[in-house]
């Protein structure tokens, strides 16, 4: 009886403490795979910060009376290049973004611009590298809805709580406008 008593009074704890450790290993890696996330889409928007200057710098010659438009798109490029995490980087780029939807709509009165080949070019590698950023985005808010659920559920929020681990922002979409699908007419 004593033995049974003995193997459960050392038993229990050592199941117990080998259960938290494997949660908080397991909460670690998911709080890794949200950094590593964020790193890549990180990658990819400094890869869009990177073209945004040669872009401005093509266009420049040709769209002489934008100025204005040019400067906005150069600000908006400064303010995401130094956001420094992700909710920061989510207005950043919304904005950064906006700016160029208006560059874009002022491109299109410039048919000489629109037949540059370095602009075709650095128009392509944009739109490639926004792609990316959307699998990026797409990877990275999958990593912290499984991190997150994992630190609000049950028994790893218990773990969770006292390791210090906390929820990540998701990388969405503020604006309600943008969720809209463009209209296209012919």
């Amino acid at each position: 009886m004593t033995l049974i008593v003995l193997l459960i009074l050392v038993g229990l704890p050592l199941i117990l403490v080998l259960g938290a450790v494997g949660i908080y290993n397991g909460l670690v890696r998911d709080r890794n795979q949200v950094r590593n996330g964020w790193a890549q889409i990180d990658v990819q928007l400094k890869r869009r910060h990177d073209l945004i200057p040669n872009l401005v710098e093509t266009a420049k010659g040709y769209v002489k009376h934008e100025r204005g438009t040019l400067e906005a798109i150069t600000q908006a490029r400064n303010l995401a290049a130094q956001a420094a995490n992700p909710t920061d980087a989510v207005k950043a780029e919304k904005d950064l973004s906006g700016a160029l939807g208006r560059f874009f709509v002022v491109v299109e009165a410039y048919p000489d611009l629109k037949a540059n080949q370095n602009f075709l070019a650095l128009q392509e590698e944009l739109s490639s590298t926004e792609n990316k950023i959307g699998f990026a985005r797409q990877f990275y808010n999958d990593a912290v809805m499984r991190y997150n659920t994992r630190i609000q559920s049950v028994p790893s929020n218990v773990v969770a709580g006292m390791f210090a681990f906390r929820a990540e922002p998701l990388f969405e979409v503020a604006d309600a406008a943008e969720r809209e699908a463009p209209k296209v007419q012919f």
